[in-house]
């Protein structure tokens, strides 16, 4: 992979870091009943209705316990993901359950996750940086703003990570964007522990926090990765929760649009 120069989201006088390599996006071990597994095995247990827990994420002593068995087919922890299978007799217990709730499911209507809605301007905010550094929404006013909110231990926001280098930032490093990471609900230094591993792979953004919610709360609720596309007057986009296939293809072609009005 070519050597990236990824533009610098928060600094509003344009200006640019240099970024090593982006190291290979990392992969999922899935441990299925303490065996590793692949995805084909879980789409077919899934597909017969054997899967009865899905845990992503361990702890750091869970991850070194199953890299005692696994050696080094056992990445960081959050890529981990922890499968239990029916068995036999818990199977048909569970079919008879479900069975008992399908009326009732259906009639369940799944809660809102969007706060901020298409259209409508988003509230003013001030982000604190990491470094210390602070940047104000209102001041990137004329720039197109992509607001991405994650947390350290959320696997698919770190998968996201991997690929926003090359779709989001450097196709834009030259242009009005600004890209506002901002890790939600977490405290700087656990926030900054996790900033050093990314930056040794090469995700060298500058990474805001909201340890409070307080920005979170004016967005949405639910769950992450969740992105929020501004315009160069602040007013919501686009917007997107999950790290979908193709969902920064999605955002970037946004960006286009909106960088050519």
């Amino acid at each position: 992979m070519k050597k990236l120069f990824v533009f610098v989201f928060i600094i509003i006088a344009q200006s640019f870091y240099g970024q090593d390599k982006v190291a290979k996006k990392p992969e999922y071990v899935l441990i299925i009943n303490n065996e590793i597994g692949t995805m084909a095995d879980v789409e077919k247990y899934g597909a017969d209705g054997y899967v009865k827990s899905m845990v992503k994420g361990v702890s750091e002593n869970e991850r070194n316990e199953l890299a005692k068995k696994f050696g080094d087919k056992i990445g960081d922890k959050e890529f981990v993901i922890l499968i239990e299978i029916f068995s036999e007799q818990e199977k048909i217990e569970n079919d008879k359950k479900n069975a008992a709730q399908s009326e009732k499911s259906q009639k369940l209507v799944k809660e809102d996750e969007y706060i901020l809605k298409l259209n409508e301007k988003a509230k003013d905010f001030t982000l604190k940086l990491i470094d210390g550094k602070e940047v104000k929404l209102s001041d990137l006013k004329g720039k197109v703003v992509l607001v991405n909110f994650w947390a350290t231990w959320c696997a698919p926001c770190l998968m996201e990570f991997y690929e926003i280098p090359s779709k989001i930032i450097e196709p834009n490093k030259n242009t009005d964007f600004v890209f506002l990471a901002i890790s939600s609900g977490e405290t700087q230094e656990v926030v900054s522990k996790k900033v050093v591993k990314l930056r040794k792979d090469g995700i060298d953004f500058n990474y805001g926090i909201d340890p409070n919610g307080k920005i979170w709360n004016e967005f949405a609720k639910g769950s992450i990765p969740k992105n929020f596309l501004l315009d160069q007057d602040g007013v919501l986009r686009f917007m997107s929760t999950g790290n979908t296939p193709d969902n920064l293809d999605n955002i970037a072609a946004e960006i286009k649009k909106l960088l050519a009005k």
